[in-house]
């Protein structure tokens, strides 16, 4: 979602930016469908507390994304599209539209994001290396009064928000050098696949920029379209950005304050639970069988994974609950096959981005930082 190696698999999926494709088929695995959490009308303890819904995005309408269309009549539905849903200014839009640009090199670089083509064996020394956690830890040292306080409010650790700054965009040093405007015009208009949802994505960047008072013309971001130090596409912008100091405007861009609060904000409303663990790596019995891809969403206790072969290794965290809900992910390693069961928080970190080894280096990332900062332990341990 870049001109260096780096920041381009940080952002290949970027930040709560897209709804990502299904990760590797190698990388999830899961068990036969348990009983129900709770029996069906009976109320979910704290322990066992569902999931959010997910908050409603409506993809962009075929008449603004069927390729069949002209891209002229496409993009004039657009712009009705635009004004009547998302407020926008008919002769804004228009005039933005007629000075996009269109980038084959956006095209070509969604085409094949990073972790389709990596294992993990690839994949984790790309973000786990000593200059990435040393920034992290004189990132946090610097702010350490402005993330503990989010951190306190928020429930979400400190240094899982600067471990996601740190994967995303290397501590906000690299943010993105395509216009947001040219990468969501090119990819609305350009790229049927995905069409509904960065048709819906641009016409929320013509309401983000009437609400916060941004250039629509300047902003620069990922070839996704995701902004700022955290990488949020429009649409988390408007949702999930917050204003952090008060200041009466939510700067994704630039303010850390609103930086931090918003990253917790997304990781708080998709049901992060502080105090908890996030991963536990994981021993397989040598009798257990391979198990099929299965979604991330948690859906096992750790005393079925047992009986299915798969237990916390000595020493790693354990949820507070047993009733509590985890899944399995596996990955290709340096030094072979790797098994972890992902817990609750795991899971929500990959609603940022859908990949599970995306989610696993920010957690990586995230221990070596707190290790190196004496941060308060904000996830059991985890």
């Amino acid at each position: 979602m870049k001109i260096a190696l780096i920041p381009a698999l940080a952002m290949a999926l970027a930040a709560c930016a897209t709804p990502a494709p299904p990760p590797p088929a190698e990388a999830v695995v899961a068990a036969p469908e348990p009983p129900p959490a709770t029996a069906p009308g009976s109320v979910a303890t704290p322990d066992v507390e569902p999931l959010p819904e997910p908050r409603d995005r409506p993809p962009a309408p075929a008449t603004v994304t069927d390729p069949s269309l002209p891209l002229e009549q496409r993009q004039a539905n657009f712009v009705a599209y635009a004004v009547e849903h998302y407020g926008a200014d008919a002769d804004t839009v228009r005039a933005a539209l007629a000075q996009a640009e269109y980038k084959q090199s956006i095209i070509d670089a969604i085409s094949r994001p990073a972790e389709k083509v990596r294992s993990w064996a690839d994949y984790r020394p790309i973000f786990m290396t000593d200059a990435r956690i040393s920034g992290g830890q004189a990132f946090y040292r610097e702010h350490r009064e402005a993330l503990e306080q989010v951190a306190a409010d928020s429930g979400v650790p400190a240094e899982y928000i600067v471990a996601i700054i740190g994967v995303e965009t290397s501590y906000g040093r690299i943010t993105g050098n395509y216009r947001v405007l040219d990468a969501l015009t090119t990819l609305a208009f350009h790229y049927p696949k995905r069409a509904p949802f960065f048709a819906a994505e641009l016409a929320h960047l013509f309401a983000l920029s009437r609400e916060e008072g941004l250039d629509i013309g300047t902003i620069k971001g990922s070839y996704a379209g995701a902004m700022g130090w955290g990488q949020f596409m429009p649409s988390s912008y408007r949702i999930w950005g917050k204003d952090g100091d008060g200041d009466g405007r939510r700067d994704l861009l630039g303010d850390t304050n609103d930086i931090f609060a918003s990253i917790a904000n997304y990781f708080a409303d998709h049901g992060w639970q502080a105090g908890q663990p996030v991963a536990a790596r994981a021993d397989r019995d040598p009798g257990a069988r391979d198990l099929a891809p299965d979604p991330l969403q948690p859906k096992w206790t750790l005393a079925e994974l047992a009986e299915l072969g798969y237990v916390p290794r000595a020493g790693e965290p354990r949820p507070a609950s047993a009733a509590a809900r985890a899944t399995l992910v596996g990955f290709d390693g340096a030094d072979g096959r790797e098994y972890w069961i992902g817990y609750r928080n795991f899971y929500v970190i990959t609603r940022y981005n859908h990949s599970p080894m995306y989610a696993m280096a920010v957690h990586q990332l995230a221990q070596a930082i707190r290790d190196g900062v004496g941060a308060p332990p904000g996830a059991a341990g985890a």
